[in-house]
């Protein structure tokens, strides 16, 4: 790819920051030693380098490589689908990316992204140094790079900024099937002409260029999955068995100056999920508890049975979850290369993915309010107090809740990429790029209980700590003539339905040209890129109320009960993991549309769900490459800077709590200078001393961004201001500026064999500032509708709790990795090999500034964080035969998790180990050869999902307990590969 130019780099924007004594001292050594040798470097002749922004590796003789030679090189790999060469080759060439690049990168070859059962792009990823992965619904789903939240990591798919289909901006790698992508590359330190770049770093996707390979290539793979959780849900015909198919064809034409290449893929998944969560903890009875009097406790009942001064858990659930995913990618690839001038590439990618799931569970309170007592309670010693851990509950009201969710979702994205060689040296290259997402959601449930609002008792044993627990109720929840449609617990409605629409689409053109340059600098490359985001959502909620039962406060009765029309009811849902053998099933669909009326229920959460956001991001760039040698020492890499113009805006709706006010818009237009230097000594042959300066930014959440907002007037009944009337509300921020971080990198890299390297890296990155929830006291409100006439405000200005700039913090990190071939050990070794590495990363971001990030819960320690991550992996590849055990570890997080009906939340994740494993055979003499046979097994030790919560006593001690206990069992494929 190429850039935009100009003569001298400018010097004002460095001038700004301040860097640490180590970055200061290398980066002036570096940079101050490369200037001084610039007259041996006119007698030195350069090592050819990649000076495009994405790494590249050598590419396969070709009687045409001279013409393909014009165009930029912009693939680490070729598609994994068509050219598998083994788990060796797949290393080496990844390592020949990361070697090649002018900037510190770790790159993932397609032959490495089929060698593992990876059900996304996220589960090769999160082996990568620096990168961790959070699992939704069982697989990796989000990345973090460097501890940062995968909000912060920028992703691309050829260069260009994709849509997504969630609220904020981080990709779900689930939607890019892993055999339609022909390698990534992860930057951790950008460049100048690097777009749509993040401030923990850049991930770009790539597809497949024809003209690439020599000659044509087709491809067929087919596998069989199994997942060993069962069929906890019969009635939703989820079942335990799936597959995954794709193939693959490319081809050249017309002596090797048009290329096509068409690959598809589908996959049809089950996931089944076994999920406990405890609600809260707390001490009932006794001194500081919740018995006692204020302040020493809350002054609430008695608990009737429970012994004094012990901790329980004061309500639960369980549910067992059964999901199917399918997905179906198309990807179309384009490449003219008339001659030696120009060079045009067409890419297209679509996907229509859809789950549907199915979550029936039990659940119930049982704290002091409930009016339950306890009986034959055991009790396990711990810290600061014991434990309740078996017993019976009586005065138990079970709710069951039985839902149904059906998603879908379509992603396009389309890129004309034109490059024209002018032969005097300047090149030019035009891009234009689509990308959209579009997301259709509806989600209904329904609840259960016994009629009359009975009540009954439980028998239980919980553990002390994290796993499933055992529940034995005295009646049989999945008897229909005992549970029937009712409202348990008081919610006030019987049912629940949703339907939620967003799209989001981005337009782009990118203008570059290039240009050879003398002195240090191999060329220049100068661009401008604008793009046109718009992302719009709307929400509408729906009440459910029983036919014959009323919708209003004075009407509807929460102990009026219909059974279940048996037309309706399925084979029970299976809890026998946490002791409940079975409970009601049933078509939630078809009783909502028969045994049910709807009325129209959004609240205050719901309309802020209704909004659009757009961005128009013009930048303007220049990178200049420097190629230059000290003494006997190549030196590479380039320095830059962009300049970004913001225009950003959103439209709303107002309300006054949950009351409808009207449309609201808002936005703000702000400018950021971003500089950045890549340098790399390369100190002998096979050794690189890399540094990376750069400031880097990244908006913040979409959903933060949005104007929508509660506020009305109040009138002060007391005090100073007794009589004032006044307005205050919350809402987004339509004028939110983002991160800004200031980062510095070192890194040390040792190549040796052909797929062995050892690899050190450092990095500090400042944030100059974060975004958290505050409350600013003179709020302008005159563009806000007063919906009250009795009241007029004494004041336009008021106090309003929004997203806002804040104080930031810094972060460091410690990266080690390396790979290893046995037969550099002993020959007996050959074939054997590892691949290890190990991340720390320390913040010191306030822990007030943590606290008030913007969620339903907010967070405990810096969201995407951990502290640890590490991989191994162990291979054997030799006669055919190929065996892989890999094994990631992640220390204990703040994940990001999305709550009911969409809304941002966050949990507390401990560390987390999983293994997979992969054993094949190629077949590659005779009439089989270009078969291959492959047994997966991903999460091969059925690790579990486990979080805490972090609460305080009625006497304020602060405890952490058991909140959630999730499983999904392993998933086993076996399949073929069959290609020509």
């Amino acid at each position: 790819m190429s850039s935009f130019c100009m003569s001298q780099a400018p010097r004002a924007p460095f001038a700004r920051f301040r860097l640490r004594p180590l970055a200061a001292s290398c980066a002036a050594v570096l940079f101050g030693l490369a200037l001084s040798a610039s007259a041996s470097a006119q007698q030195t002749q350069p090592q050819q380098q990649p000076t495009d922004n994405q790494a590249a590796p050598a590419k396969p003789d070709s009687k045409t490589v001279e013409k393909k030679n014009k165009k930029s090189e912009n693939t680490v790999s070729d598609l994994d689908a068509v050219v598998v060469t083994g788990i060796r080759a797949s290393i080496e060439n990844s390592l020949k990316a990361k070697q090649n690049s002018d900037n510190i990168i770790e790159a993932i070859s397609a032959e490495d992204i089929g060698k593992l059962p990876d059900a996304s792009i996220a589960e090769s990823l999160s082996r990568v140094p620096g990168v961790a992965t959070q699992r939704q619904n069982g697989r990796a789903n989000m990345i973090s790079i460097r501890g940062l939240d995968p909000g912060f990591a920028g992703t691309t798919l050829n260069g260009r900024e994709q849509a997504t289909i969630g609220e904020n901006r981080g990709v779900e790698y689930d939607q890019y099937p892993s055999e339609l992508i022909s390698g990534v590359a992860i930057y951790k330190t950008p460049d100048a002409s690097l777009i749509g770049q993040g401030l923990s770093g850049t991930v770009d996707l790539h597809t497949i260029h024809p003209l690439d390979l020599p000659n044509r290539a087709f491809a067929v793979n087919l596998r069989g999955e199994h997942t060993t959780n069962g069929d906890l849900n019969p009635g939703g015909g989820i079942g335990d068995m799936g597959h995954r198919a794709s193939i693959s064809y490319i081809d050249q034409f017309f002596d090797h100056t048009l290329g096509i290449a068409v690959g598809f893929a589908h996959l049809d998944s089950p996931i089944q999920e076994k999920q406990y969560q405890a609600w809260w903890w707390s001490m009932n009875n006794g001194p500081g508890s919740i018995e006692a009097p204020w302040p020493e406790g809350w002054s609430g009942p008695h608990t009737p049975g429970m012994p004094d001064g012990v901790i329980s858990q004061e309500g639960m659930q369980l549910r067992a979850q059964s999901m199917r995913q399918k997905r179906s990618g198309l990807m179309t690839v384009l490449e003219w290369a008339p001659g030696d001038h120009y060079h045009s590439t067409l890419d297209l990618y679509y996907s229509n993915f859809g789950d549907k799931t199915f979550k029936n569970g039990a659940q119930w309170s049982s704290s002091p309010w409930d009016n339950v007592s306890y009986s034959n309670v055991g009790v396990t010693p711990a810290q600061p107090y014991p434990i309740v851990t078996s017993g019976t509950i009586s005065g138990i009201a079970p709710i069951l809740q039985n839902e149904y969710t059906k998603e879908h979702d379509k992603l396009f994205s389309a890129g004309w990429n034109n490059q024209y060689d002018f032969g005097n040296g300047w090149t030019a290259t035009a891009d234009l790029s689509y990308s959209s997402a579009k997301k259709k959601l509806h989600d209904a449930y329904l609840f259960t209980g016994l009629a009359g609002g009975a009540f009954t008792s439980v028998d239980f044993r919980t553990p002390a700590g994290n796993g499933y627990p055992w529940f034995s109720p005295a009646v049989n929840l999945a008897d229909p003539s005992l549970v029937v449609f009712t409202d348990p617990d008081g919610y006030g409605y019987n049912g629940r339905q949703e339907f939620d629409t967003q799209k989001d689409t981005i337009k782009a053109v990118r203008l570059e040209v290039s240009h050879p340059l003398g002195w240090i600098f191999s060329s220049m490359n100068l661009g401008v890129n604008y793009s046109d985001r718009t992302k719009t959502k709307r929400a509408d909620v729906q009440f459910a109320w029983l036919n014959g039962n009323g919708s209003t406060q004075g009407t509807y009765d929460n102990h009026f009960s219909t059974p279940v029309n048996s037309g309706f009811l399925w084979s029970p849902t299976t809890l026998g993991y946490g002791g409940i053998p079975g409970i009601l099933s049933y078509d939630v669909l078809g009783a909502l549309a028969n045994q049910f009326y709807l009325t129209q229920r959004n609240g205050k959460d719901d309309w802020s769900r209704n909004y659009t956001v757009k961005e128009k991001v013009p930048v303007a760039y220049v990178k200049l490459n420097i190629d230059t040698a000290l003494g006997d020492v190549p030196l590479r890499g380039n320095v830059g800077v962009q300049f970004v113009r913001t225009d950003q805006s959103s439209t709303a709706l107002q309300t006054n709590g949950d009351t409808l006010v009207g449309r609201i818009s808002d936005g703000a237009k702000y400018n950021n200078v971003l500089p950045s230097l890549n340098l790399v000594a390369q100190l002998t042959d096979r050794q690189y001393l890399r540094f990376g300066f750069a400031k880097t930014m990244a908006r913040g959440r979409i959903d933060d961004e949005k104007v929508a907002t509660s506020a009305g007037l109040s009138k002060i009944q007391s005090g100073p201001g007794a009589g004032q009337v006044l307005w205050s509300g919350s809402g987004g921020n339509p004028k939110l500026k983002p991160y800004v971080a200031v980062g510095t990198d070192l890194s040390y890299e040792f190549y040796f064999g052909k797929s062995s390297y050892l690899a050190a890296a450092a990095f500090h990155k400042n944030l100059l500032n974060y975004i958290y929830s505050q409350t600013t006291l003179n709020y302008d409100f005159s563009n806000y509708t007063n919906d009250n006439p009795t009241l007029t405000p004494t004041s336009n200005i008021g106090s309003f709790t929004r997203p806002a700039n804040g104080t930031g913090g810094k972060m460091d990190g410690l990266e080690l990795s390396g790979a290893l071939e046995g037969g550099l050990l002993a020959s007996a070794l050959d074939g054997f090999g590892v691949q290890a590495n190990f991340s720390l990363t320390n913040s010191s971001i306030s822990q007030k500034v943590i606290g008030s990030i913007p969620g339903l819960d907010p967070p405990t320690t810096l969201p995407g964080l951990s502290r640890k991550v590490a991989n191994l992996a162990v291979y054997y590849e030799k006669y055919g035969w190929s065996v892989r055990v890999a094994e990631r570890y992640r220390s204990s997080f703040t994940g990001e998790a999305v709550a009911r009906f969409d809304q941002l939340d966050y949990t507390k994740v401990l560390a987390n180990r999983q293994t997979d494993f992969q054993l094949g055979y190629a077949f590659t003499e005779g009439n089989w050869s270009g078969l291959s046979l492959l047994l997966q097994v991903s999460n091969l030790t059925n690790t579990p999902d486990k979080s805490v919560q972090i609460s305080g006593l009625p006497n304020n001690v602060q405890v952490t307990s058991p909140k959630e206990y999730d499983t999904w069992g392993r998933t086993v494929l076996f399949g073929v590969n069959y290609k020509l």
